[in-house]
């Protein structure tokens, strides 16, 4: 897999932008590999058998990622944020789609002793994270971008106070912080007083 610096990928970025197709038949193999390693990280809190794989996951943020090229992009770390944005949003999209299912759209009628083996499914996690991080960005936005980021997005504490602009002990701060908040909200449910 090719590699290139932060630069060529951001000035790559910038000539997607202003119209130059070409820009992103460079730039997709260069970052393809960063893309792939964050949808793994990703599925990696999914159950097993997800009908979503790694490569699915990709595509439908690629595809998402191409209708927004008219985006101003920054740099790389805001590239790889949005893109970490656009595959929570994704992963939060299929859970609530399947968990809609769930409760009676196409389902089989089981016994009550099946019924209550069914434990808390991994699409309902990701479903009260999201509501958890959208609750704490109406507290504080960048606490949640730094979550998301860090947590969804795979950044490591130096590209998140790249992408967000401010430094790095600002977002150690911040995702010390966020995380103590969002253990709180989980832990108390969707009805604590934020």
């Amino acid at each position: 897999m090719p590699t290139a610096s932060s630069h060529e990928v951001t000035r790559l970025l910038q000539a997607w932008s202003d119209g130059d197709e070409t820009a992103l038949s460079e730039l997709v193999p260069l970052v393809y590999a960063e893309l792939h390693r964050l949808a793994r990280h990703y599925l990696r809190g999914e159950r097993h058998g997800h009908v979503l794989q790694t490569t699915a996951l990709i595509n439908e943020a690629y595809l998402k990622l191409v209708d927004s090229r008219r985006t101003p992009w920054q740099n790389r770390s805001h590239f790889f944020g949005i893109s970490a944005r656009l595959m929570r949003r994704i992963l939060v999209d299929f859970a609530r789609e399947r968990n809609s299912q769930k409760r009676g759209g196409g389902a089989e009628q089981v016994s009550l002793t099946a019924g209550l083996a069914v434990i808390q499914a991994p699409e309902e996690d990701t479903v009260a994270l999201d509501q958890a991080l959208t609750a704490l960005a109406k507290v504080d936005e960048r606490k949640s971008r730094v979550v998301e980021l860090r947590f969804f997005g795979g950044l490591n504490e130096k590209e998140t106070a790249a992408a967000l602009g401010v430094s790095e002990e600002t977002v150690r701060r911040d995702w010390r912080l966020a995380k103590a908040w969002l253990l709180r909200w989980l832990s108390e449910g969707s009805d604590h007083a934020r």
